[in-house]
């Protein structure tokens, strides 16, 4: 496993970030230990789901792959995560890295655990589906530029229209809006992490949302997004960037992950 994420009523409601500043955060968010979003922050996240009827064994297959990559010294922390809408029968594992040549280290030290995975866990999945995603500077807002930690997070998958010029003018209207929450201490916090290399059908951004409690993740902004940005870069402005942003999206789906201690991994200090 680790040597080898709705269409919105408004798109508002997708660029509006629950408040959080709790204690551990799920998701690609880095939920075990907090990131330093002041420079390019990354993760090999994996995907796994299994029938009803084997989640039991899956899980216990889980621990034992925890354990052996224990045993060994795997030095990555693996926050995991349940799904608990959309399908429930879903799982997703955050491995942590700090850049690109880290993931050849993960793949070389899981590897010793590639056997146990193969007889303690492929056995009870339907599917594994696996992607680097990354956070580039200016794309997150975090008190003190550092991902605070709770038990939920709100995550929501965006796919965009082909070429470039949706690409760019998704990215765009999205760095401007992060800017405008910096500028004004916009209370409310998220990252935006583009999925690279994960395979046909995958979305190609998802918006990481933490949030303490379902209340949190249920209570409106205020002010909402698009207000805070007309406040800083006039309605004019922020009207423009609403329409870029809303036409650049193809689809959209969203879902709530709660994190799982007793399917984590985290290394020995």
């Amino acid at each position: 496993m680790y040597s080898t994420t709705r269409r919105l009523k408004i798109i508002a409601s997708a660029l509006l970030p629950t408040a959080a500043a709790g204690l551990i955060i799920a998701a690609a968010a880095r939920p075990v230990q907090a990131a330093d979003m002041n420079q390019l922050s990354m993760s090999y996240d994996i995907e796994d789901t299994v029938a009803p009827a084997e989640q039991a064994a899956y899980e216990a297959g889980v621990k034992s792959y925890n354990q052996c990559l224990s045993k060994h010294g795997f030095k990555f922390a693996v926050p995991a995560l349940n799904h608990v809408t959309g399908n429930t029968y879903m799982y997703s594992y955050v491995v942590m890295v700090p850049d690109w040549a880290a993931l050849d280290t993960n793949h070389a030290m899981a590897g010793v655990c590639d056997a146990e995975f193969a007889a303690d866990v492929n056995p009870h999945l339907l599917s594994e589906t696996a992607a680097v995603t990354t956070v580039a500077p200016g794309f997150s807002h975090y008190p003190n530029n550092t991902a605070p930690m709770t038990p939920l997070t709100e995550v929501i998958s965006f796919t965009l229209k082909p070429g470039m010029a949706a690409y760019k003018a998704f990215t765009n209207g999205v760095k401007a809006i992060y800017a405008a929450e910096a500028k004004s201490n916009w209370p409310y916090y998220s990252e935006l992490d583009e999925m690279n290399y994960a395979g046909a059908g995958a979305p190609d951004f998802q918006l990481i949302i933490p949030a303490r409690s379902w209340a949190e993740i249920g209570k409106p902004e205020s002010p909402s997004v698009w207000k805070m940005l007309a406040n800083v870069d006039g309605q004019r402005k922020a009207d423009e960037i609403h329409k870029s942003i809303d036409d650049a999206i193809a689809s959209s789906e969203a879902h709530v992950d709660r994190y799982d201690p007793s399917l984590s991994y985290a290394p020995a200090q």
